[in-house]
């Protein structure tokens, strides 16, 4: 089968308010990619056709008023090889502790230190590799929680998207994983990635909301929301009240300048709970304790 890609240049200064855009518009097809050692940046996204790779286009370009998107994009058929092999340019081996995180066409000459582990990563963008400055800040947030308090803790993964942060958990040793999205692609997607690790059935992944994924009362040690940040604030009674006492809050997805709008808003409704941040790039975490 063909795959269409779609794929024109931005200015960087445009990457960051065009990645929002695409998470309002709940955008799964399109993806920004940025080469920061050069500094340019591109929209991207591969379709079955050029029909539909024009309409995600024009649908997008209709929804901003940017100079860029009076431009009209390239779209060029790939063989599946091109497809796969564009990614290698961008994407990279990465770990944090003793995880790795390896996109799986280095599968067979990467070489896994005793003690540490894996988890491999499909081209694809849905699954992307966890080169993302919000997905690594939660991915090492979650390393540090498994190396300071063990994995004996029940983690949910909230927004599961891909999966990576509840499989990453997985692969820590954590054996009571939860991860929703409401999206059921994306929870399809997520399994796959899950049968591709040899990970099949140690989550449970399945399709609710913020209101109905934390609608039975449970709770976790770790809660993990990798999430816009205007979507944080508007569902923070129910992420906070989803901590099990002692546990964390990881909440990522958040621009640096608007770290301190979310911040104010989950100091107003966990008073006393201990609270710290990272910023990597333009991006913040933001970490919350709950009192034991």
């Amino acid at each position: 089968m063909a795959t269409f890609e779609l794929k024109t240049e931005i200015p960087p200064a445009a990457a960051h308010a065009l990645e929002e855009l695409l998470a309002e518009r709940e955008e799964q097809r399109l993806m920004v990619l940025e080469d920061k050692p050069s500094g340019r940046s591109w929209l991207v996204g591969y379709f079955g056709s050029p029909e539909e790779a024009t309409a995600a286009w024009r649908e997008l370009a209709g929804a901003t008023d940017a100079a860029w998107a009076a431009a009209a994009p390239t779209v060029r058929e790939l063989p599946d090889g091109d497809w796969k092999d564009s990614y290698k340019a961008h994407f990279k081996a990465w770990k944090f502790g003793r995880l790795h995180w390896v996109p799986v066409w280095q599968r067979e000459d990467f070489v896994l230190p005793p003690g540490e582990e894996v988890l491999w990563l499909d081209p694809g963008m849905a699954f992307g590799t966890g080169n993302h400055e919000t997905t690594r800040l939660c991915c090492e947030r979650l390393a540090r929680f498994a190396a300071t308090q063990g994995n004996s803790g029940r983690v949910i993964d909230a927004g599961c998207g891909s999966g990576i942060l509840a499989l990453s958990a997985a692969k820590l040793g954590f054996t009571r994983i939860a991860g929703f999205d409401n999206d059921p692609e994306a929870v399809r997607v997520s399994e796959e990635n899950a049968a591709l690790n040899g990970l099949a059935g140690r989550v449970k992944f399945h399709v609710a909301d913020l209101v109905t994924g934390f609608a039975d009362g449970r709770t976790a040690e770790l809660v993990l929301a990798n999430i816009q940040a205007d979507v944080l604030m508007r569902f923070a009674d129910g992420l906070c009240a989803a901590v099990a006492p002692g546990g964390q809050l990881v909440l990522s997805g958040i621009l640096s300048q608007e770290l301190e709008a979310v911040r104010t808003k989950f100091a107003a409704l966990a008073q006393g709970w201990h609270m710290e941040s990272r910023v990597l790039g333009e991006w913040a975490d933001l970490v919350l304790v709950r009192p034991a």
